[in-house]
């Protein structure tokens, strides 16, 4: 970079192609672009301009106050001058924008970190100083006689922004005042500023809200913790109020941070658990979900806690109607899909039409002719006949494996889109290679 006519001007040599990477990576750079691409009535040429920057086409660029030059080199090599024009700060702005950066220390230091924060701009626009480009403010100039934004001004702006990335005060260039002179006038300004304390930090919410569009990004998305946290004990010396049961409160405590801690991690995946029924929601409570033996073998008092558990699902079981073995076969399919595998439990339903059609298509095509297990259907369930395995077909396409234990039907793993995998899962829940067709015994590869 070199500086030119009593530093008012600055010249940067041809930066490299611009491949695999994005022309403007900070929010300042972002703002600078979204002017460009605003304005530009052609968007054609606003992609020749991206593929020219792209290839290294914009040579060394000048900048000074009110317009920027380079040449620009089209494809077949034939070189144009391209200019683009920015309106000039007035001196009274000048004043506004000096006055208001001194005010604040952390705007100064932003600016000789060569960093143009948010609130910057933002209190500039507040004084009535417009710092970065708005719509129509990018004036182009080209010899190639364009009338609006041609691809040689488009590609000296694209290579602006990475200037931009690199120097703010390139574009304080732009508006009027050199960078030398600039921090000058603030160190004057400085030194003569009355000590008295600063306003409240922040911006009005209409000017927020309006200039929303060149707000820095959101910052990454935080890392949920490996476990749920664990609720306080109430054994306290403090007797409970009437009709508080404290085992109760400390179970639901349990409950609510597993499933908070669950909730946290969909919501940050982008999937976001329906409502539950209250019959689902009972099963949720009683299978209490992932994390909670963990948490609760850290407690002092592991036994009780568990004994706690073991009374408080009881009561879930009765007063869902599911009893004890019910509910644990509810629990049992919850831990292995959610409400989804609940569903598929509780439902038996008519397959019928297209849905019928794929389901027998899947399970021709699951096995080997002389492999194939023998299966009779009913509904959406497909029996083993001669073994305690069963399929049964979820409403999305899926399969769920079950095994048969003491006359009832039991989830046996989680859904599969493969029939043979679900059965080959049934037959290992089963446990007896003996008693399971072929192709679904443990160590038969289907």
């Amino acid at each position: 970079m070199t500086r030119n006519d009593g530093d008012t001007e600055r010249t940067f040599a041809a930066l490299p192609p611009a491949r695999g990477r994005g022309f403007a990576q900070t929010w300042w750079g972002q703002a600078w672009l979204k002017a460009l691409e605003d304005t530009a009535l052609d968007s054609a040429q606003l992609k020749a301009g991206r593929r020219l920057a792209r290839a290294g086409a914009v040579g060394a660029v000048s900048v000074r106050p009110g317009r920027l030059t380079a040449v620009v080199q089209d494809r077949d090599r034939t070189a144009h001058r391209a200019d683009v024009l920015l309106e000039r700060l007035s001196p009274e702005q000048w004043d506004r924008f000096l006055d208001m950066t001194v005010e604040r220390a952390g705007h100064v230091a932003a600016l000789l970190d060569r960093e143009m924060p948010p609130h910057l701009v933002e209190d500039a626009a507040a004084a009535g100083v417009d710092l970065l480009p708005g719509l129509g403010d990018l004036e182009p100039r080209c010899d190639c006689d364009a009338w609006d934004h041609c691809g040689h001004t488009a590609a000296l702006c694209y290579q602006v922004a990475r200037l931009l990335d690199q120097d703010p005060f390139v574009l304080l260039l732009m508006r009027g005042r050199e960078e030398d002179a600039l921090l000058g006038d603030l160190q004057g300004r400085s030194g003569a500023a009355t000590a008295a304390p600063a306003g409240p930090e922040g911006v009005d919410a209409a000017e927020a809200y309006a200039t929303g569009d060149i707000l820095p990004p959101l910052p990454e998305l935080p890392v949920p913790p490996d476990e749920p946290g664990v609720p306080p004990p109430l054994d306290t010396e403090t007797p409970p109020a009437p009709g508080v049961e404290p085992a109760a409160l400390e179970f639901l405590a349990a409950r609510t941070a597993v499933r908070a801690h669950r909730m946290l991690g969909e919501a940050l995946r982008g999937a976001v658990e329906g409502e539950l029924t209250v019959a689902q929601d009972a099963v949720r409570l009683a299978a209490g979900g992932d994390g909670q033996g963990a948490a609760a073998s850290r407690t002092a008092d592991a036994p009780r806690e568990a004994a706690r558990d073991r009374e408080c699902v009881e009561r879930l079981a009765a007063g869902s109607g599911r009893g004890r073995e019910g509910m644990a076969a509810a629990v049992r399919a919850w831990r292995h899909g959610g409400a989804e595998a609940l569903s598929v439990l509780d439902e038996e339903w008519r397959v019928e039409g297209e849905a019928l059609a794929r389901a027998r298509a899947a399970l021709e095509s699951a096995w080997d002719v002389d492999e194939r297990p023998e299966l009779r259907g009913r509904a959406n369930r497909w029996t083993a006949v001669g073994a305690p395995v069963q399929l049964r077909l979820g409403r999305d396409g899926r399969w769920w494996p079950y095994w048969k234990e003491r006359g009832r039907w039991l989830p046996a793993g989680a859904a599969a889109q493969d029939p043979a995998t679900a059965l080959t899962s049934a037959a290992l829940a089963a446990g007896d290679p003996g008693t399971c067709p072929p192709g679904t015994a443990p160590g038969s590869g289907q």
